[in-house]
């Protein structure tokens, strides 16, 4: 793959659009359909090096090399799990350094990507949000993710729950969307990919409205007092407008809404927040996620038990709330929900 030194002072084709590769084409004196053999080498080919779009004049290759690179990057650094969960640790064009998390598990591969460097949410439970942010990734970062990870060939799926809250990069993360889809890209159906967010109300809608991904929405608590006091974003996006607003799309047929629900001891874990839960999402068909929340030194909340878990899922389908407690997978290495704080161990 192409040495770092390169990708500083040369700008990556990856990420690129059919139509900005047509423009980059004209720039450089090639012909316009000469795009259409650099992004299937790029994408489908996934080429590593310009010289190996043969389908290319070599004069026109040299030329393109001068200016220009592929930008794929291997993993700095990697570790497996004892569950199979593999976390890998991929350099960015903002110079730190992201994790991916790659999640085996029988017929599905998926991999966590991510869409920043750390994050602006500050939610007090994240190690991601505590580390602070260091940037946007390009659209480049994120497919590099994607088509750099070893395991990249067997990806079955891929959910942006990494770092960062993608509705805070939306251009980059709406981008690499495209080129994961569109049929000229990696040509994926759009019900292979889910996008997590914290409830940025506007940069929701536009998913949902320019893309078919699936849609994921992390609340936490149903109360909007409680929800602050651990989300500062409740404060601009109340949760339930944001509810209010995804009401309005169908989520019945070719996509769905899920809500993500860390569960804490004594927190937001009770009969009550049950049923709370259940009236917020009433007349959505929204499916809950509950997921063990997996504590670091010194942090005051402590994961909800087992028997406890089960119980709320319990309630929540007796309300008619479609319910599941979410396996916790590569706890050991640090790559589980809310632990990626772009270390490599």
């Amino acid at each position: 793959m192409t040495p770092k030194s390169a990708i500083e002072t040369r700008k990556p084709l990856l990420g690129m659009t059919l139509e900005e590769l047509k423009e980059l084409c004209a720039t450089e004196g090639l012909p316009r359909f000469a795009a259409s053999q650099i992004v299937r080498r790029i994408y489908v080919g996934r080429v590593t090096e310009i010289s190996q779009i043969t389908e290319l004049s070599k004069a026109a290759r040299e030329k393109l090399e001068q200016n220009y690179v592929i930008g794929r990057q291997e993993p700095a650094s990697g570790v497996v799990s004892k569950d199979g969960t593999a976390k890998y640790l991929f350099p960015t064009s903002t110079g730190r350094a992201v994790e991916s998390v790659f999640i085996p598990d029988r017929d599905r591969a998926t991999l966590c990507v991510s869409s920043q460097a750390g994050c602006k949410m500050n939610c007090s439970f994240c190690a991601t949000g505590k580390m602070g942010f260091h940037g946007n990734l390009t659209a480049a970062d994120i497919l590099n993710q994607i088509l750099s990870a070893p395991d990249s060939e067997a990806l079955t799926n891929i959910v942006f729950m990494g770092m960062g809250e993608p509705c805070d990069n939306l251009d980059e993360v709406l981008k690499a969307i495209e080129i994961l889809t569109a049929p000229w890209g990696l040509a994926w159906s759009p019900k292979r990919i889910t996008v997590s967010s914290v409830g940025k109300l506007e940069q929701m809608r536009q998913l949902a409205l320019l893309t078919k991904v699936h849609l994921a929405l992390s609340v936490h608590s149903p109360f909007a007092d409680e929800r602050l006091g651990i989300m500062p974003v409740q404060k601009a996006w109340p949760v339930a407008d944001v509810v209010e607003m995804l009401r309005g799309f169908d989520f019945a047929h070719q996509r769905r809404l899920s809500v993500e629900y860390i569960m804490w001891q004594g927190f937001n874990d009770d009969r009550r927040h049950a049923d709370a839960l259940a009236r917020l999402l009433k007349g959505t068909s929204a499916r809950v996620n509950l997921i063990r929340y997996h504590a670091s030194p010194g942090d005051k909340l402590k994961p909800s038990s087992k028997e406890t878990m089960e119980a709320f899922r319990d309630r929540l389908n007796e309300l008619g709330i479609t319910a599941t407690i979410r396996a916790s997978r590569g706890e050991d290495i640090l790559a589980a929900c809310g632990m990626l704080a772009g270390k490599d161990k």
